[in-house]
């Protein structure tokens, strides 16, 4: 580490898997460059402060029922968030300002947005971290007009053409995301619009010019701050995880045992659900394509199951003769292993760039949300990956994997991937657009 600079900068993640990780790679990063780290946390999802022995941690109540912290809807979880940390953030935050000591700046995700105010009326420069794509981050503002413009019922039945008011997502997509919750989602999209335009600065933690390019020049025209695209962040620390569940290392070693490009790995998520259906499609859709899978299969992924409960006892023994199912994988280690050929991915933002970093094709099975568009730039405008189209089928499930790894497209596909890990990953490097931006940041938290 650098000689410690004198600043301290304050952050504040949402409890939330992907946002977690972003936000304490950015902590690394910024200890590493002179600043000292204080992280503000609820209660629900504390990270692992043992983890971070270099930070200094505070934590404050959340107000949330066991019923809370267990429900599925992550807009309602947010809400709740937002209306009963407030009160304990400030007196946290003003009790830290009173002491002696040179705090630079407030650094938190653009889903608090009491924190802009609370910040401002305490004289403190709050920037804003984003883990989405850039280009949904600056495209998801149209959406409430769309609803509220009965874009529902205007539509024709093909659903297969392009979203000109939101590429590159086709219709279906559009259509798919504008189905879910309304009033309460648009609301707080745009508290979040207005906070974070009030804010002193936009980081995108997951994002780079080689990535995005178009939708920064847009956001920087939208949000008239500066705006400081530094991802993907996770490769300033290789292997640096925060994650909120424990991973099962054996996968590691079952790993080793594959040939190379032969595993295809599965995962979505941390907050995707399904359906016990759904997870016997894939099940047999693994076990039928004849390929070594690693899956991962977290506790209360299936709806009304703890898990791979759901799967019936003889499919399991078919399962276990050609893969490995674990309640959670170190993702990084996984993507980088020789082994992994492919990821069979819900297509969170963080999860697509970690498997482009690492030159792993994907398969798409998006569900809600950012994931739809990051699915389209995969496979539509990338090209680096197959998408089911919503088909979760054990015979689609079978063809596309074999596709991707025994098929001439593949290796056309894996071609594709490689040269544009290579463009990202030139992006981290000294005189890259990501390390630039890195320093500007590092300078202008220098400059309050």
């Amino acid at each position: 580490m650098e000689k410690s600079n004198g600043l301290r900068v304050i952050m504040f993640p949402l409890p939330i898997q992907g946002c977690v990780n972003p936000m304490f790679q950015l902590a690394k990063i910024l200890h590493s460059r002179g600043f000292s780290i204080t992280v503000i946390h609820t209660r629900f999802n504390a990270p692992k402060t043992s983890n971070h022995s270099l930070f200094t941690f505070l934590e404050i109540p959340d107000g949330l029922s066991e019923k809370d912290k267990s429900t599925h809807d992550v807009t309602l979880l947010l809400t709740l968030l937002n209306r009963s940390c407030e009160a304990p953030f400030r007196e946290c935050l003003t009790k830290l300002l009173q002491e002696k000591q040179r705090i630079s700046c407030l650094i938190d995700d653009a889903g608090w947005i009491f924190t802009q105010p609370v910040a401002q009326s305490l004289n403190l420069p709050r920037l804003v971290t984003n883990t989405y794509k850039v280009s949904f981050f600056v495209g998801h503002f149209v959406l409430p007009p769309l609803r509220r413009d009965r874009y529902l019922l205007q539509q024709g039945s093909e659903q297969d053409e392009p979203a000109e008011e939101f590429p590159p997502l086709r219709k279906k997509d559009l259509l798919q995301i504008l189905e879910g919750e309304t009033e309460v989602l648009d609301s707080y999209s745009d508290m979040i619009l207005q906070t974070t335009k009030a804010s002193s600065g936009l980081i995108f933690v997951s994002s780079c010019e080689e990535l995005d390019q178009d939708s920064l020049s847009q956001a920087r025209k939208d949000f008239q701050l500066p705006i400081f695209a530094i991802g993907p962040s996770h490769s300033y620390f290789p292997g640096s995880s925060s994650s909120l569940f424990t991973p099962d290392q054996t996968c590691i070693q079952w790993l080793d045992k594959q040939e190379d490009n032969s595993v295809i790995y599965v995962s979505f998520g941390s907050v995707v659900n399904i359906t016990e259906s759904e997870l016997l499609e894939v099940a047999w859709g693994l076990r039928n394509s004849e390929q070594p899978f690693l899956w991962v299969v977290r506790v209360g992924m299936v709806n009304g199951t703890k898990g791979v409960e759901a799967i019936p006892e003889e499919l399991m023994e078919r399962l276990e003769e050609k893969g490995k199912i674990v309640k959670w994988a170190p993702q990084q280690e996984v993507l980088k292993h020789r082994a992994t050929g492919g990821f069979l991915t819900h297509n969170g933002w963080n999860s697509t760039v970690e498997s482009v970093c690492e030159g792993v094709p994907m398969i798409c099975v998006p569900s809600v949300w950012d994931q739809l568009l990051n699915a389209r730039f995969v496979s539509d405008v990338w090209m680096v990956g197959l998408h089911l189209e919503g088909r979760i089928e054990r015979d689609e499930i079978e063809r596309v994997v074999r596709r991707l790894l025994l098929e001439p497209e593949g290796e056309v596909i894996r071609e594709r991937m490689k040269l544009l890990k290579e463009k990202v990953g030139r992006s981290v490097k000294e005189n890259g657009s990501a390390n630039r931006s890195l320093q500007d940041l590092v300078d202008y938290i220098s400059s309050f």
